[in-house]
Protein backbone atom coordinates (compact mmCIF):
# COMPACT_ATOMS: atom_id res chain seq x y z
CA UNK A 1 0.00 0.00 0.00
CA UNK A 2 1.11 3.80 -0.26
CA UNK A 3 0.51 5.06 3.30
CA UNK A 4 0.77 8.99 4.15
CA UNK A 5 2.11 9.96 7.70
CA UNK A 6 1.47 13.60 8.42
CA UNK A 7 4.45 14.56 10.94
CA UNK A 8 6.29 11.69 9.74
CA UNK A 9 9.77 13.52 10.53
CA UNK A 10 8.91 13.83 13.82
CA UNK A 11 10.01 11.19 16.67
CA UNK A 12 7.05 8.71 16.44
CA UNK A 13 6.40 9.76 12.39
CA UNK A 14 10.06 8.60 11.76
CA UNK A 15 9.43 5.10 13.77
CA UNK A 16 6.41 4.59 12.26
CA UNK A 17 7.84 5.21 8.42
CA UNK A 18 10.41 2.92 9.34
CA UNK A 19 7.70 0.22 10.60
CA UNK A 20 5.57 0.42 7.70
CA UNK A 21 8.89 0.43 4.96
CA UNK A 22 9.96 -2.68 6.66
CA UNK A 23 6.84 -4.43 5.59
CA UNK A 24 7.36 -3.50 2.59
CA UNK A 25 4.86 -0.19 1.98
CA UNK A 26 5.96 3.03 0.07
CA UNK A 27 5.44 5.86 2.27
CA UNK A 28 4.39 9.07 1.89
CA UNK A 29 5.62 12.19 4.43
CA UNK A 30 4.21 15.49 5.16
CA UNK A 31 6.13 17.57 7.67
CA UNK A 32 6.66 21.33 8.22
CA UNK A 33 10.23 20.47 9.77
CA UNK A 34 9.22 22.92 12.50
CA UNK A 35 9.84 19.95 15.29
CA UNK A 36 10.72 17.38 12.98
CA UNK A 37 13.66 16.24 11.37
CA UNK A 38 15.01 14.98 7.86
CA UNK A 39 17.83 13.38 9.95
CA UNK A 40 15.18 11.10 11.19
CA UNK A 41 14.23 10.05 8.18
CA UNK A 42 17.27 10.39 5.86
CA UNK A 43 17.89 7.08 5.96
CA UNK A 44 14.74 6.28 4.60
CA UNK A 45 14.39 8.57 1.39
CA UNK A 46 18.24 8.02 0.61
CA UNK A 47 17.02 4.06 -0.04
CA UNK A 48 14.44 5.27 -1.97
CA UNK A 49 11.56 3.91 0.44
CA UNK A 50 10.30 7.31 1.21
CA UNK A 51 9.09 10.10 -0.52
CA UNK A 52 9.01 13.55 1.48
CA UNK A 53 7.57 16.81 1.34
CA UNK A 54 8.03 19.69 3.07
CA UNK A 55 4.67 20.78 4.05
CA UNK A 56 1.67 22.42 6.18
CA UNK A 57 -1.16 20.47 7.35
CA UNK A 58 -2.30 23.78 7.84
CA UNK A 59 -2.63 24.60 3.99
CA UNK A 60 -5.24 22.14 2.34
CA UNK A 61 -3.31 22.59 -0.66
CA UNK A 62 0.17 20.82 0.46
CA UNK A 63 -2.15 17.88 1.90
CA UNK A 64 -4.68 17.27 -0.87
CA UNK A 65 -2.03 16.19 -3.43
CA UNK A 66 -0.67 13.31 -1.42
CA UNK A 67 -4.00 12.46 -0.21
CA UNK A 68 -5.39 11.72 -2.96
CA UNK A 69 -2.28 9.12 -3.78
CA UNK A 70 -2.92 7.22 -0.37
CA UNK A 71 -4.51 4.07 0.74
CA UNK A 72 -4.59 4.88 4.19
CA UNK A 73 -3.51 8.03 6.47
CA UNK A 74 -1.63 8.16 9.53
CA UNK A 75 -2.37 11.38 11.22
CA UNK A 76 0.51 12.56 14.02
CA UNK A 77 1.12 16.52 12.84
CA UNK A 78 0.25 17.84 16.16
CA UNK A 79 1.24 20.34 18.71
CA UNK A 80 4.57 18.81 20.22
CA UNK A 81 5.17 19.04 23.97
CA UNK A 82 3.81 20.90 27.00
CA UNK A 83 6.49 23.78 26.73
CA UNK A 84 4.65 24.26 22.96
CA UNK A 85 1.19 24.28 24.88
CA UNK A 86 1.89 26.60 27.75
CA UNK A 87 4.10 29.46 25.42
CA UNK A 88 1.70 29.17 22.18
CA UNK A 89 -1.46 27.85 23.57
CA UNK A 90 -3.71 29.41 20.04
CA UNK A 91 -1.18 27.80 17.35
CA UNK A 92 -1.75 24.92 19.41
CA UNK A 93 -5.16 24.56 19.61
CA UNK A 94 -5.50 25.93 15.94
CA UNK A 95 -2.99 23.31 14.57
CA UNK A 96 -4.63 20.54 16.38
CA UNK A 97 -8.16 21.62 15.33
CA UNK A 98 -7.58 23.34 11.77
CA UNK A 99 -5.06 20.38 10.85
CA UNK A 100 -7.08 17.73 11.53
CA UNK A 101 -10.03 18.81 9.80
CA UNK A 102 -8.13 19.53 6.59
CA UNK A 103 -6.40 15.94 6.72
CA UNK A 104 -9.81 14.12 7.24
CA UNK A 105 -11.63 16.44 3.91
CA UNK A 106 -9.25 15.15 2.01
CA UNK A 107 -9.24 11.59 3.10
CA UNK A 108 -12.93 12.27 2.99
CA UNK A 109 -13.09 13.32 -0.72
CA UNK A 110 -11.43 9.60 -1.63
CA UNK A 111 -12.61 7.74 1.15
CA UNK A 112 -9.13 6.61 2.60
CA UNK A 113 -9.28 5.01 6.01
CA UNK A 114 -7.84 7.78 8.75
CA UNK A 115 -6.28 7.17 11.61
CA UNK A 116 -5.56 9.94 14.25
CA UNK A 117 -3.55 9.90 17.17
CA UNK A 118 -5.12 11.26 20.41
CA UNK A 119 -3.58 11.96 23.63
CA UNK A 120 -4.07 10.39 27.24
CA UNK A 121 -4.62 14.43 27.91
CA UNK A 122 -7.92 14.29 26.96
CA UNK A 123 -8.95 12.08 30.31
CA UNK A 124 -8.04 15.46 32.33
CA UNK A 125 -7.67 15.66 35.80
CA UNK A 126 -9.89 12.22 36.30
CA UNK A 127 -8.64 9.86 39.11
CA UNK A 128 -10.68 6.95 38.43
CA UNK A 129 -7.69 4.99 37.49
CA UNK A 130 -6.77 2.89 34.69
CA UNK A 131 -8.31 5.04 32.11
CA UNK A 132 -10.29 3.31 29.67
CA UNK A 133 -11.95 4.52 26.45
CA UNK A 134 -15.42 5.90 28.20
CA UNK A 135 -14.00 6.79 31.88
CA UNK A 136 -15.84 10.80 32.13
CA UNK A 137 -13.54 13.65 30.81
CA UNK A 138 -12.61 15.95 34.08
CA UNK A 139 -11.31 19.25 33.05
CA UNK A 140 -9.89 22.18 35.00
CA UNK A 141 -10.13 25.91 34.48
CA UNK A 142 -10.04 27.81 30.83
CA UNK A 143 -7.48 30.09 32.29
CA UNK A 144 -5.20 27.24 32.43
CA UNK A 145 -3.37 26.50 28.86
CA UNK A 146 -2.87 23.22 29.37
CA UNK A 147 -6.71 22.05 29.23
CA UNK A 148 -6.91 23.85 26.15
CA UNK A 149 -4.82 21.30 24.30
CA UNK A 150 -7.06 19.07 25.98
CA UNK A 151 -9.73 20.26 24.73
CA UNK A 152 -8.12 20.40 21.18
CA UNK A 153 -7.52 16.84 20.96
CA UNK A 154 -10.94 15.84 22.45
CA UNK A 155 -12.23 17.86 19.29
CA UNK A 156 -10.07 15.73 17.28
CA UNK A 157 -11.31 12.48 18.58
CA UNK A 158 -15.08 13.83 18.28
CA UNK A 159 -14.42 15.10 14.48
CA UNK A 160 -13.60 11.33 13.24
CA UNK A 161 -16.27 10.23 15.27
CA UNK A 162 -18.66 12.96 13.22
CA UNK A 163 -17.14 11.29 9.81
CA UNK A 164 -17.26 7.80 10.84
CA UNK A 165 -20.95 7.65 11.42
CA UNK A 166 -21.94 10.73 9.15
CA UNK A 167 -19.80 10.40 5.85
CA UNK A 168 -19.01 6.98 6.84
CA UNK A 169 -15.31 7.32 6.42
CA UNK A 170 -13.26 4.84 8.32
CA UNK A 171 -11.42 6.11 11.51
CA UNK A 172 -9.76 4.94 13.69
CA UNK A 173 -8.74 7.26 17.03
CA UNK A 174 -5.48 6.35 19.24
CA UNK A 175 -5.17 7.86 22.69
CA UNK A 176 -1.09 7.95 23.26
CA UNK A 177 0.32 7.34 26.32
CA UNK A 178 4.00 8.89 27.17
CA UNK A 179 5.46 7.53 24.43
CA UNK A 180 9.43 7.48 24.52
CA UNK A 181 12.43 5.65 22.46
CA UNK A 182 15.30 6.89 20.75
CA UNK A 183 15.28 9.88 18.49
CA UNK A 184 13.30 11.74 21.14
CA UNK A 185 14.21 15.24 21.60
CA UNK A 186 14.65 16.73 25.26
CA UNK A 187 13.89 20.04 24.17
CA UNK A 188 9.85 19.89 24.18
CA UNK A 189 10.00 19.10 28.06
CA UNK A 190 9.88 14.94 27.52
CA UNK A 191 11.13 13.52 30.82
CA UNK A 192 12.54 11.17 29.85
CA UNK A 193 15.32 12.17 27.07
CA UNK A 194 15.91 15.12 29.48
CA UNK A 195 16.92 13.09 32.43
CA UNK A 196 19.24 11.01 30.42
CA UNK A 197 20.70 14.02 28.98
CA UNK A 198 21.40 15.53 31.94
CA UNK A 199 22.38 12.42 34.09
CA UNK A 200 25.26 11.81 31.16
CA UNK A 201 26.53 15.02 32.43
CA UNK A 202 26.23 14.35 35.50
CA UNK A 203 23.83 17.50 36.15
CA UNK A 204 21.04 17.53 38.55
CA UNK A 205 17.70 15.97 37.46
CA UNK A 206 15.33 18.69 37.59
CA UNK A 207 11.25 17.34 38.81
CA UNK A 208 9.05 19.20 38.33
CA UNK A 209 6.24 19.92 41.32
CA UNK A 210 7.04 16.64 44.55
CA UNK A 211 7.77 14.18 41.84
CA UNK A 212 4.96 11.64 43.36
CA UNK A 213 2.64 12.58 39.87
CA UNK A 214 2.59 8.88 38.29
CA UNK A 215 3.23 7.73 34.56
CA UNK A 216 3.28 4.71 32.34
CA UNK A 217 6.00 5.05 29.65
CA UNK A 218 5.81 2.74 26.48
CA UNK A 219 8.77 2.50 23.98
CA UNK A 220 7.78 3.41 20.53
CA UNK A 221 8.49 0.41 19.36
CA UNK A 222 5.57 -1.21 20.90
CA UNK A 223 3.33 2.15 19.76
CA UNK A 224 4.51 1.83 16.05
CA UNK A 225 3.72 -1.80 16.31
CA UNK A 226 0.19 -0.96 17.62
CA UNK A 227 -0.42 1.59 14.81
CA UNK A 228 0.43 -0.73 12.02
CA UNK A 229 -1.69 -3.88 13.73
CA UNK A 230 -4.82 -1.58 13.86
CA UNK A 231 -4.09 -0.33 10.10
CA UNK A 232 -3.98 -3.98 9.13
CA UNK A 233 -6.87 -4.94 11.53
CA UNK A 234 -9.63 -3.30 8.68
CA UNK A 235 -13.36 -2.96 9.40
CA UNK A 236 -13.11 -4.34 12.58
CA UNK A 237 -11.73 -1.31 14.56
CA UNK A 238 -13.38 1.66 12.19
CA UNK A 239 -15.15 4.06 14.25
CA UNK A 240 -13.40 2.79 17.16
CA UNK A 241 -10.92 4.46 19.82
CA UNK A 242 -8.08 3.01 21.46
CA UNK A 243 -6.05 3.61 24.36
CA UNK A 244 -2.06 2.40 23.26
CA UNK A 245 0.45 2.64 25.91
CA UNK A 246 2.09 0.58 29.05
CA UNK A 247 0.57 -0.35 32.43
CA UNK A 248 3.65 -0.36 34.04
CA UNK A 249 3.48 3.04 36.09
CA UNK A 250 6.20 4.73 38.26
CA UNK A 251 6.27 8.47 40.03
CA UNK A 252 8.66 10.88 38.27
CA UNK A 253 10.76 10.50 41.57
CA UNK A 254 11.77 7.01 40.86
CA UNK A 255 11.72 7.23 37.29
CA UNK A 256 14.70 9.76 38.01
CA UNK A 257 16.36 7.08 39.96
CA UNK A 258 15.84 4.70 37.61
CA UNK A 259 17.79 6.70 35.50
CA UNK A 260 20.71 7.33 37.45
CA UNK A 261 20.87 4.04 38.62
CA UNK A 262 21.28 3.15 34.67
CA UNK A 263 23.77 5.56 34.14
CA UNK A 264 25.68 4.92 36.78
CA UNK A 265 25.55 8.90 37.18
CA UNK A 266 26.41 11.14 40.02
CA UNK A 267 23.24 13.40 39.41
CA UNK A 268 21.32 14.99 41.97
CA UNK A 269 17.39 14.87 41.95
CA UNK A 270 16.02 18.87 42.53
CA UNK A 271 12.67 20.13 42.65
CA UNK A 272 11.02 22.55 41.06
CA UNK A 273 7.57 24.43 41.79
CA UNK A 274 5.42 24.14 38.64
CA UNK A 275 5.05 28.14 38.72
CA UNK A 276 8.73 28.90 38.67
CA UNK A 277 8.83 26.47 35.23
CA UNK A 278 5.60 27.06 33.36
CA UNK A 279 3.16 30.24 35.18
CA UNK A 280 0.61 30.42 38.33
CA UNK A 281 -1.57 28.67 36.47
CA UNK A 282 -0.07 25.47 35.24
CA UNK A 283 -2.24 22.11 36.96
CA UNK A 284 -0.46 18.73 36.42
CA UNK A 285 -2.28 15.39 36.51
CA UNK A 286 -1.49 13.44 39.35
CA UNK A 287 -1.88 10.04 37.85
CA UNK A 288 -2.07 9.26 33.87
CA UNK A 289 -2.58 5.07 33.57
CA UNK A 290 -4.18 3.00 30.34
CA UNK A 291 -6.31 0.29 30.66
CA UNK A 292 -5.58 -1.37 27.46
CA UNK A 293 -7.89 -4.19 27.16
CA UNK A 294 -9.95 -2.98 24.74
CA UNK A 295 -6.70 -2.63 22.14
CA UNK A 296 -5.69 -6.23 23.75
CA UNK A 297 -8.99 -7.96 22.26
CA UNK A 298 -8.67 -6.16 19.32
CA UNK A 299 -5.39 -6.75 18.00
CA UNK A 300 -3.37 -8.93 20.48
CA UNK A 301 -1.66 -5.70 21.52
CA UNK A 302 1.33 -6.98 24.21
CA UNK A 303 3.65 -4.13 24.96
CA UNK A 304 7.53 -6.20 24.87
CA UNK A 305 9.54 -3.66 26.40
CA UNK A 306 9.96 -3.19 29.81
CA UNK A 307 10.74 0.57 31.20
CA UNK A 308 13.96 -0.55 32.25
CA UNK A 309 14.36 -1.39 28.50
CA UNK A 310 13.10 1.73 27.15
CA UNK A 311 15.43 3.55 29.39
CA UNK A 312 18.32 1.56 28.30
CA UNK A 313 17.67 2.03 25.05
CA UNK A 314 17.60 6.08 24.81
CA UNK A 315 20.80 6.41 27.15
CA UNK A 316 22.44 4.01 24.48
CA UNK A 317 21.07 6.68 22.00
CA UNK A 318 22.27 9.62 23.60
CA UNK A 319 25.93 7.52 24.38
CA UNK A 320 26.07 7.31 19.85
CA UNK A 321 25.58 10.85 19.26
Amino acid sequence: MKILITGGAGFIGSHLAEKLVGEGHDVLILDDLSTGSLQNIQHLIDAGHVSFTKGDVMRRGDVAPLAEKADFIFHLAAAVGVRTVVDKPLESMVRNIEGTQNVIEAAAKKGVPFLVTSSSEVYGKNDDLPFHEHSERVYGSAYNERWGYALSKAVDEFMALAYWREKKLPTITVRLFNTTGPRQTHRYGMVIPNFVNHALRNEPLIVHGDGEQVRAFSHVSDIVSGLVDLMNAGTAVYGEIFNLGSTEAISINDLAKRVIQHTGSASLITHVPYHEVYNATFEDMRKRVPNISKIQEAIGYAPRYTLDDTIKAIIGHYQSL
